[in-house]
């Protein structure tokens, strides 16, 4: 074996908003990828969704050249997510690397998502770089953090680098600092190609782009490889780097990241995680894959116009080819028609999803309430089966047993949060398991929660009840019986499915009063009265009633006999009752989203 010397790969994890993409772009510009740009910052968020919410949604992976001590330096950036909801982005790109560039805001000090990159990292056997940043803020306790990382991960303090991305303080050396620590890939140019596939886009004219990170032999333009998993043959059409826009060059070498094209149109030929060989000369040892992430809420999704359904569909399949962590499956339901029941990570992620489908491909999308995923045994059977949906849910009568998915939950939180916190968590159905000190003024608290309690606003909870000081990370744990009911909607006594709820016994009155008071918050008035209610089974548990529209129909009565005005009071009563029969309600598309919060 023998090391690419002159190339390292790298990349920068941390928890949300500690600075990752701003120190990316300090990078590019101190590399002369890009100039110093006010108007333009985290420049390898090139979703527009990433800059309108200021995350990172999807990895991204740029070279820089640099000269260090008279050598030329190639330098395999790739930047992360940090939000919980996308920790396989990050699970996936540790494969392409070294070494880990772990960021620390100096202000905030270690979050959840900080402890649990760091484990990823650990586990990948990367070489791991702590970096305090954001020094330049005047609420930054560089002293005080840096104790909080020697107490957490023993790093000591002269290992821990500060940088300000935001001014470029620091950022110099600790470039230097990556090139001199970051071990040099291992390579044998001698063996036969082999590469694993750590992600993937889809461009509408090149067909499928496979972003891979070559261990042995190289690859170039006309090359037939194999793609393992798969099973599957390609010709090479193009090999590039980004620099951070696409760059053709005629190879790729043992140690390098890049890209390759292939012509593949179908986005369900690409497995993330595949090993990528010669189809003459396959290597012996594929890799093992990554471990599918399983979804961890559902909801379906449909299209507002049915014409549009072969559109949905086709923006599905090349949305799923960016993100395996997504899943989806053909689905009905009543008058919203065709469309499909998909599974996502969080709330956020499937936020997300829905906001790409609908600015990517144009499409006026209509979804449903989210949910996880239950266990079920029937009344005398002894197998389980999975329900992801309310109108899949059986008649209790049929039900022996339910089980539902359970996390286990790590809240960091500054040690005055501490009370309030285990409130929070006990009254989502929590269980406190242990807390840990993380240096003198912070605590990490573990709960085991029902999932369905946290995928909502528990997130959102947390910052507001810490200040915006305490962080969540969880992970599943399996799951457990539990006694769940099913809440059935109605509108002027019809009933709308795609409305249904799972809700746990204990809760089913709270919630079904805050869903008909959301309701009849959220549906305008129409030329008719609405009678909202929610119902188990044939009773009624909570009502409301959205008051019809006012029209003066006797406007133009003047004096006279009673009995005119009567007369047309009377046709008016027996037309809005004729249209509250026939009527369709005009639920806004917003409604799914803000009654799932409700």
């Amino acid at each position: 074996m023998e090391s690419a010397k002159n190339i390292r790969n790298f990349c920068i994890i941390a928890h949300i908003d500690h600075g990752k993409s701003t120190l990316a772009d300090r990078f590019l510009e101190l590399a002369g990828a890009v100039g110093r740009n006010k108007d333009q910052q985290q420049l390898l968020d090139s979703m527009e969704l990433e800059r309108e919410r200021g995350i990172t949604i999807k990895a991204k992976a740029v070279r820089l050249y640099l000269k260090f001590e008279g050598q030329d330096y190639i330098l395999n950036l790739i930047d992360t997510p940090g939000h919980v909801d996308f920790a396989y982005e990050v699970a996936k790109s540790l494969k392409g690397c070294e070494g880990a560039v772990m960021l620390v805001d100096a202000s905030q000090g270690i979050e959840a998502q900080t402890v649990a990159n760091f484990h990823l990292a650990l586990e990948s056997d990367l070489r791991i770089i702590p970096v305090l940043n954001k020094i330049d803020l005047p609420s930054s306790q560089p002293e005080k953090i840096r104790d909080q990382l020697f107490d957490v991960f023993g790093f000591k303090a002269e290992e821990i680098s500060r940088v300000s991305a935001k001014e470029g303080t620091g950022v110099k050396e600790l470039l230097e600092r990556i090139i001199k620590e970051v071990p040099a890939p291992s390579v044998d140019k001698d063996k036969p190609l082999k590469a694993v596939l750590f992600d993937s886009t889809y461009d509408s004219y090149r067909g499928v782009i496979l972003f891979l990170r070559i261990y042995d032999g190289k690859i170039s333009a006309g090359d037939n490889i194999l793609l393992m998993h798969q099973n599957k043959n390609y010709r090479v059409e193009e090999v590039g780097v980004f620099v951070p826009s696409p760059q053709k060059m005629p190879e790729l070498n043992s140690g390098e990241v890049g890209y390759i094209c292939c012509n593949i149109k179908k986005p369900e030929e690409v497995d993330v995680g595949d090993t990528i060989t010669s189809a003459s000369n396959p290597t012996e040892h594929p890799f093992e894959g990554y471990v599918k992430m399983s979804p961890m809420v559902f909801c379906s999704i449909f299209p507002s116009a049915p014409k549009d359904y072969p559109t949905l569909r086709t923006a599905i399949e090349k949305l799923k080819l960016s993100d395996p962590s997504f899943t989806f499956e053909p689905d009905s339901l009543g008058n919203l028609g065709h469309g499909f029941r998909c599974g996502f990570l969080g709330l956020l992620h499937m936020e997300i999803v829905q906001a790409r489908l609908e600015r990517e491909f144009d499409l006026d999308l209509v979804p449903t309430s989210a949910n996880v995923k239950y266990q079920i045994k029937r009344t005398g059977s002894n197998d389980l089966e999975f329900i992801e949906s309310p109108h899949h849910f059986p008649d209790p009568t049929l039900i022996e047993e339910v089980y539902e998915p359970y996390v286990a939950a790590t809240i960091v939180t500054p040690v005055e949060g501490m009370d309030i916190l285990c409130e929070l968590a006990k009254s989502r159905r929590g269980d406190f398991v242990k807390m840990d000190y993380l240096g003198k003024e912070r605590l990490s608290i573990l709960f085991n929660l029902p999932l369905a309690e946290i995928i909502v606003d528990f997130y959102d909870k947390i910052k507001s009840l810490t200040k915006g000081y305490g962080s969540f990370d969880y992970e599943f744990i399996g799951y457990r019986k539990t006694d769940i009911v099913k809440i059935e909607f109605l509108f002027n006594k019809k009933k709308t499915e795609a409305f249904a709820l799972l809700v746990h016994k204990d809760k089913v009155e709270a919630k079904a009063r805050a869903v008909v008071d959301k309701f009849k918050e959220l549906i305008p008035r129409q030329m008719y009265e609405v009678v909202i209610q929610a119902a188990i089974g044939a009773k009624i548990i909570a009502s409301a009633r959205v008051s019809p529209l006012k029209k003066n129909v006797t406007a133009k009565c003047y004096g006279g006999d009673i009995t005119r005005k009567r007369k047309l009071w009377e046709k008016q009563k027996k037309g809005k009752k004729k249209m509250k029969q026939l009527g369709n309600i005009n639920v806004p598309q917003n409604a799914f989203i803000e009654v799932l919060k409700a």
